[in-house]
């Protein structure tokens, strides 16, 4: 793949599918998805991967990360090879290349392949912490968010129910903190002081550095969190038909 812009998340008629890399110290990885079925990218799923080298490709990301910490910069993991998205919760090995994706003053992003080498990825079927396919959801009477992560890292992806939506990763500061038994089941977090646009929105309806209440479905713990790192958004090719 050559740098530039790509106008969708997935070029081409195969199934070359991205994971956004989520994290410092542990990586979180979240599939990128589109609504439209026959994209093969229908799919909204959390995943840990084993990424198999000397940690050489985490260094090179963090490293990236910090040098562009105050732009709007996001980073995935690309495979450039066919499959499927459900052969994961069977355990799969695939290779990928590592991106930067610039967001752009109008929007555009611009997808960046940083790598000049393939590296081994592995997934288990422990590695799948959520996988759902789009459809049959729907909209929630409030901002309704997946949450996921590990420690003080902890990672909130809007729940995709149907088209027109957006999605969007962000990485939050919890308190009280949410165990790993919760976090590992990734279930809702539910806003309920805001109401659910029902559509697509043109930016976040959780502005950064501001603290918000939810609630976890799992256990009915109530938490506040305060929004850090955009890490994902998109609200264009997401609802391409």
């Amino acid at each position: 793949m050559s740098n530039g812009t790509d106008p969708t998340p997935h070029s081409g008629h195969e199934h070359i599918h991205r994971f956004l890399i989520l994290g410092k110290e542990k990586l979180f990885f979240y599939h990128l998805a589109l609504y439209k079925e026959t994209s093969g990218h229908n799919y909204q799923a959390v995943f840990t991967f084993d990424i198999q080298d000397d940690g050489g490709l985490h260094k090179m990301y963090l490293a990236d990360l910090e040098k562009n910490k105050d732009r709007r910069v996001f980073y995935s993991l690309r495979c450039p090879h066919h499959f499927e998205l459900p052969e994961l919760q069977d355990g799969k090995e695939f290779r990928v290349h590592l991106e930067r994706v610039v967001v752009k003053d109008n929007g555009d992003r611009d997808f960046q392949q940083m790598t000049t080498t393939e590296t081994q990825v592995k997934c288990r079927p422990a590695d799948v912490l959520s996988f759902r396919k789009l459809g049959g959801l729907d909209y929630p009477d409030h901002l309704t968010y997946l949450v996921f992560g590990e420690g003080n890292e902890i990672h909130i992806a809007h729940q995709l129910a149907q088209r027109p939506n957006w999605d969007e990763v962000v990485t939050v500061a919890a308190s009280p903190a949410i165990d790993a038994t919760t976090l590992k089941k990734v279930p809702t977090l539910v806003f309920s002081s805001i109401e659910d646009p029902k559509g697509v929105v043109q930016e976040s309806p959780l502005k950064k550095d501001q603290t918000y209440q939810g609630k976890i479905s799992a256990n009915g713990q109530t938490v506040e969190i305060v929004v850090g790192r955009q890490g994902w958004w998109n609200h264009t090719s997401l609802n391409n038909t």
